[in-house]
């Protein structure tokens, strides 16, 4: 699957990982795909509990060794 912008938030806690795509995806027009690199471990709850209250769909989440990719798409 293809994206139209990326952020690698590897390294970063809660909540920076959700408050970067929620700023990057507001500036994004309705559809457009945004790849989501994490490693905070709170992510896996964080990603698509933001994704649901915000109304962005979550496409796919993944893992590429110690972190997680998720792909938002924008509501």
């Amino acid at each position: 699957m293809m994206w139209d912008q990326e952020i690698d938030a590897t390294g970063l806690l809660c909540p920076l990982p959700v408050l970067k795509a929620r700023k990057r995806l507001s500036g994004m027009p309705q559809g457009a795909v945004l790849r989501l690199i994490a490693t905070d471990p709170a992510a896996v709850i964080d990603v698509p509990h933001f994704c649901a209250e915000a109304g962005h769909d979550l496409i796919s989440t993944a893992e590429d060794g110690a972190a997680q990719v998720y792909l938002i798409r924008r509501g």
